[in-house]
């Protein structure tokens, strides 16, 4: 066989191969995460559209029957911008977010910082502690409103013994908010340690061994190698947080079902009572949609000034 035959021209037929083969090449990882992306869609993007498309429609019972949802626009939007609810149920919101993930944070690192020292029965208190996290929200806040009960809650009566009169922590305008967000720490402590104690576990003994001979121990050791090496974790710890506690329900629902004189009012309460209370659901999805913007809106901002963190 010759140069000359071995340098023919592919064929047309050949030339058709040689494409298929390219593009079966570059199509067999998106044919692998097709399940997923099927899911995701399904599962995941269409009810988020249809909950947009929903908020630019008048959504009510009646549509059921009757299949109609006149379109109105921005209509649904300014009515819930314009409200009175408004202001109250996103300062309600701050307020409860901060207050209940500044607390899980720290009392969830400080826990997971003591768990991380070795001493007997450590694993039983760590499994101890996530109870509060497997046990139904609805019956959690039944047994919280109990406690925290003006009348006969076990709070007060032991308060009383000391001569304190009884609190009304849950009835109360200027206390029922402070009341549901004590409620929703002792919820998400579990959580947040959990999480940190496997960041923790995950930074090498070595640096702390290392840092020991040029005098890092204590809160030098906790600053300069603890904490650079926990900040991923962190970062997770805090999104995730976030966007759960914007959408609390149930819990404030159990407690104070938004008042007393909508002091716990929150945009997913308000978002909810909308819904399935007042059965507009064009306003109601309108809400959510503000708490779904609200929730990117702080991820995708903090995710940003987290990277531009200096590293240690």
């Amino acid at each position: 066989m010759t140069s000359a035959h071995l340098s023919l021209p592919a064929t047309a037929g050949e030339h058709r191969t040689i494409l298929w083969t390219r593009l079966l090449r570059r199509a067999t990882p998106w044919l692998f995460c097709l399940p997923a992306i099927v899911f995701v869609a399904m599962f995941f993007g269409y009810p988020i559209v249809q909950n947009v498309v929903m908020s630019f429609q008048e959504y009510t019972t009646s549509t059921f029957y009757s299949g109609r949802a006149p379109w109105v626009g921005i209509a649904n939007y300014a009515t819930i911008l314009s409200s009175y609810l408004f202001t109250t149920t996103m300062v309600n919101t701050a307020l409860f977010t901060i207050g209940s993930i500044t607390f899980q944070f720290a009392i969830g690192l400080a826990l997971a910082l003591f768990f991380k020292r070795n001493f007997p029965l450590s694993g039983f208190l760590r499994a101890m502690l996530l109870l509060p996290w497997l046990i139904p929200l609805i019956a959690s806040s039944a047994v919280w409103k109990w406690l925290l009960d003006q009348e006969s809650g076990a709070l007060n009566q032991f308060l009383g013994l000391f001569g304190v009169p009884a609190v009304p922590w849950l009835v109360d305008p200027t206390l029922a908010l402070a009341g549901v967000i004590c409620v929703n720490i002792w919820l998400g402590i579990p959580f947040n340690v959990a999480i940190l104690y496997s960041g923790l576990q995950a930074v090498p003994k070595e640096l702390y061994e290392a840092g020991s001979l040029d005098g890092a121990t204590g809160w030098k050791a906790f600053r300069h190698i603890t904490w650079p090496n926990l900040r991923p974790v962190v970062s997770v710890v805090i999104v995730l947080g976030v966007v759960y506690t914007l959408k609390v329900v149930d819990i404030i629902l159990g407690l104070t079902g938004g008042g007393p004189a909508n002091s716990t009012q929150t945009l997913a309460t308000n978002a909810y009572n909308k819904s399935f209370v007042e059965f507009n659901f064009g306003e109601g999805a309108a809400i959510s949609n503000v708490l779904i913007v609200v929730s990117l809106v702080f991820a995708l901002v903090y995710l940003y000034l987290s990277r531009r963190e200096p590293s240690e």
